[in-house]
């Protein structure tokens, strides 16, 4: 899979997407979310498949098995490249996940969920009554995505050290929260810089906001794209 700086697009239009993708004049790794997928469906997929660009398909599916099976049944036929699941779901979900996508492709790589970027510990102490570190908490759904087949998890690149260690340097971690040094922080916890996220073992990272409401975009790009492959 390409080793591109993953490029969130959060917009709430494909009349936005298109105007932010025109500016480029190279193949792109793009992400399409929930507040994208939502609003424009199917089509949209297609039209950005046919620019040339590979797709992570982030929707985070989380429900019963077979409910997440139908639904990567249907995910498989959009053609995508990563598509992903909450790890919270647990061991079985995941494997219906993988035995729903594989009936239709072969080809698409399958992540899930640790932890959200934006995850404190004392929200997973308080709010998901998890009691132990991040950092653990991360480690153990990482370790049951690894065990139900899946190829990796998306975690903060504080993690990645860790699972590399643990779980080889062939399983994926895909790690948001990544933000140029000087870059405002916004949402996100758990955060580095392209150059940490690559030493501590991050195998992709996603990239919105420092791109996406860039003044200039292609620019601001090439920069973390130099920083991720240099």
């Amino acid at each position: 899979m390409k080793q591109l700086p993953i490029i969130a697009l959060d917009f709430e239009s494909a009349d936005k997407v298109n105007a932010f993708l025109d500016q480029f004049n190279e193949p792109l790794f793009v992400k399409v979310g929930m507040e994208l997928f939502y609003q424009t469906g199917p089509d949209l997929i297609k039209s950005i498949k046919d620019r040339g660009h590979s797709i992570f398909l982030d929707l985070k599916l989380h429900d019963i098995p077979n409910t997440v099976n139908k639904a990567m049944q249907g995910l498989a036929k959009l053609d995508v490249d990563l598509v992903n699941v909450h790890a919270a779901g647990g061991k079985t979900m995941m494997e219906a996940a993988i035995e729903g996508l594989r009936q239709h492709n072969k080809d698409i790589k399958i992540i899930a969920v640790t932890q959200l970027t934006s995850t404190t510990q004392e929200q997973l102490n308080n709010e998901q009554n998890i009691q132990t570190t991040i950092e653990e908490a991360v480690l153990n759904y990482a370790r049951l995505t690894q065990q139900a087949g899946l190829d990796g998890v998306v975690c903060s690149p504080l993690e990645a050290e860790l699972l590399t260690k643990e779980l080889g340097e062939d399983f994926m971690k895909v790690t948001p929260g990544i933000r140029p040094q000087g870059a405002a922080q916004n949402d996100q916890k758990r955060i580095t810089t392209p150059e940490q996220a690559k030493k501590l073992g991050s195998t992709h990272i996603v990239v919105g906001r420092p791109i996406t409401q860039s003044d200039n975009p292609v620019e601001s790009y090439q920069k973390i794209k130099e920083s991720w492959l240099g």
